[in-house]
């Protein structure tokens, strides 16, 4: 199997092209820097998206319509409780826009504008519409498709957004056997993928750290069929089958 059998690539965005866990550790940091005046110490980074994370996952299986925006606002509170701190709603809204500030990873723009020139791209994501303009615009491409929670009215891993995209690719003459799901969640994304029957490559940005950071524990671990630690190496991949420098898998 070659990274050029298919033609074309669904991406996750949060997490994979875009650097969420930094864009949450800095949008927390209201919170955070009032524990450690308190404390004297600031919660670990890993504890700090542990703990998001399972706010966010259970937030979004109690409210799956919700817009992304409100739904972080949301989970701001819960931390806030958490942590016994008290904080305005106006507070909580400012971390539910924060995603507009959230970075790009620094290969993703480049490695995003060197695939358009050999695959569709797809966008299939866990935010609102409003909210994803703006990565779209740190990330410089356009996307041949894009699929958000808002449009589903549900949130990954829930299979109901795999089948809306593919139900939207089909139409377009795109068939599931022409899909590499491309992404770093094995929660969100790679588990429904293997569900659906989907061929995928794994992102692994987080390599070089413990745990699952911003995204729950999948449990089993889904089969992938690529892995590459950032898009940049999945690029450098492409590059040298078309130069017939790996063999066939």
């Amino acid at each position: 199997m070659k990274l050029s059998d298919f033609t074309a690539l669904t991406f996750d965005c949060y997490g994979t092209l875009i650097d969420w866990e930094t864009g949450m550790v800095n949008g927390l940091r209201p919170l955070t820097d009032r524990i450690a005046a308190h404390t004297g110490d600031a919660p670990a980074r890993n504890m700090i998206l542990e703990a998001h994370a399972r706010h966010e996952s259970a937030q979004q299986r109690q409210t799956p319509a919700k817009r992304y925006s409100d739904l972080l606002a949301c989970v701001y509170r819960r931390l806030a409780e958490e942590w016994n701190i008290a904080v305005s709603w106006d507070e909580a809204m400012t971390y539910g826009h924060s995603v507009e500030h959230w970075p790009a990873f620094a290969d993703s723009a480049a490695a995003l504008a060197y695939l358009k020139q050999h695959f569709q791209l797809v966008i299939l994501s866990n935010v609102d519409n409003a909210s994803f303009a703006h990565s779209h615009a740190r990330l410089g491409v356009e996307f041949d498709g894009i699929y958000t929670a808002e449009d589903v009215g549900s949130y990954k891993p829930d299979d109901a957004n795999f089948t809306y995209m593919l139900d939207k690719l089909a139409s377009r003459g795109v068939a599931p056997d022409d899909i590499l799901h491309t992404a770093e969640s094995m929660f969100h994304d790679h588990a429904p993928a293997n569900r659906h029957g989907l061929r995928n490559c794994w992102i692994y940005r987080r390599h070089a750290d413990e745990g699952f950071g911003a995204t729950m524990n999948p449990g089993d671990m889904p089969s992938y069929d690529f892995r590459f630690n950032s898009m940049a190496e999945m690029v450098e991949a492409h590059r040298a089958e078309l130069a017939g420098l790996t063999p066939n898998a």
